[in-house]
């Protein structure tokens, strides 16, 4: 019984590491990934550097977006955060 204190400790320090830091960034990528696959043509989007934005063109691995000054980038698909309302919050 003595000897099974300390494995207990360690399967026990593993599984609150793991609710408190794999699972929830699971959880974020999956939603992350779907926000992914849902994009469409006149999606108002946010990027991962804060630039505001409005789809033109989704394509496998980027995303042509036209800012406010009517200039159009192409970014990548991976780099927006997700979809703004028209209120500017996501």
């Amino acid at each position: 019984m003595e000897n099974l204190v300390p494995i207990l400790f360690v399967v026990a320090i593993f599984a609150i590491f793991y609710f408190l830091t794999v699972r929830p960034q699971q959880k974020q990528r999956k939603a992350h990934e779907e926000i992914m696959r849902e994009l469409k043509k006149g999606d108002k989007v946010i990027t991962s550097s804060g630039i505001y934005g409005q789809i033109k063109r989704v394509d496998a691995e980027a995303v042509s977006l036209e800012v406010e000054s009517g200039a159009t980038m192409v970014i990548a698909k991976g780099n927006i955060l997700g979809k703004v309302d028209s209120a500017g919050s996501l």
